[in-house]
């Protein structure tokens, strides 16, 4: 049996009916919490799907000793061929008590990722609630925190670069163990003493392109033709947040590419 949470708009999400719980608020606010103990994690999965749209939702994370959780929020086709295979993602990996979480992020395009980027997260996440953003139009790829620009990936596809543009994408969440590569890479295990764990999902909303009259997706109409892929990146806020959190970037990562050469998009800036 699926269940469902009441988001902010007309969207709704579907969750697996394991290791769920529904809460509400005193703001009235519907609140899903993922469970997670030595014999199950547990996740969900947005009922819509879009091509190009930007998705928002609040996320409270695993508190106190989250060594080997990881806590997701990412966007993803149905099912595909692994070649075909797109995917943005936010992944929170836990940490020992009083240690900041690290947000561990990547892009597969056709089936190959590799573009994995990590930043230190400036606050408690599992104190509050913070809100989790994707941009995604045919321009560019923006990750936002609390609407700071952490993270952005052009599209470059007349230089050859990949670019998810032809597979509709929907919003999935999850709460997992990887005590293999989570916490200091692995070397951090999981203390199920500490289990159950749990992160807290809400206000889960979808801004999708709207094509123009007469056209059938926004995938068919030139990225200079909509306004609404203008809205623009504050590139003053990314380059701040970027040097002050930014832990780790492929394109950075010289030894990695000794043998096969940088990435195109590592050249543009990506």
């Amino acid at each position: 049996m699926a269940a469902s949470l009441p988001p902010s708009s007309s969207h709704r999400m579907e969750a697996a009916a394991d290791h769920i719980s529904f809460h509400t608020g005193g703001d009235g606010v519907e609140t899903l919490a993922l469970c997670l103990d030595k014999d199950h994690g547990s996740g969900f999965r947005s009922k819509g799907s879009y091509i190009f749209a930007r998705y928002d939702i609040d996320l409270k994370l695993v508190a106190n000793d989250s060594a080997g959780t990881v806590t997701t929020v990412y966007l993803t086709p149905d099912l595909v061929p692994p070649e075909q295979h797109d995917e943005i993602d936010m992944e929170f990996l836990g940490n020992v008590s009083g240690e900041p979480y690290t947000l561990h992020t990547n892009i597969f395009v056709n089936g190959a990722g590799n573009r994995e980027q990590q930043f230190r997260l400036w606050f408690d996440p599992a104190k509050d609630f913070h809100t989790y953003s994707v941009e995604w139009n045919p321009k560019h790829i923006i990750m936002f925190i609390d609407g700071t620009p952490i993270r952005a990936y052009m599209n470059e596809a007349s230089r050859g670069v990949p670019f998810p543009t032809l597979r509709r994408l929907r919003l999935d969440g999850s709460l997992w163990n990887a005590d293999d590569w989570a916490t200091q890479g692995g070397r951090v295990k999981t203390d199920w003493k500490q289990a159950p764990f749990h992160a807290y999902y809400r206000n889960f909303r979808v801004t999708p392109c709207a094509p123009l009259p007469g056209v059938a997706s926004c995938a068919d109409v030139p990225p200079e033709s909509l306004a609404w892929f203008d809205k623009g990146l504050d590139a003053a806020a990314l380059r701040k947040a970027r040097a002050e959190h930014l832990l780790y970037d492929y394109c950075e990562d010289r030894n990695r590419f000794k043998d096969s050469g940088i990435p195109k998009e590592c050249a543009g800036g990506n």
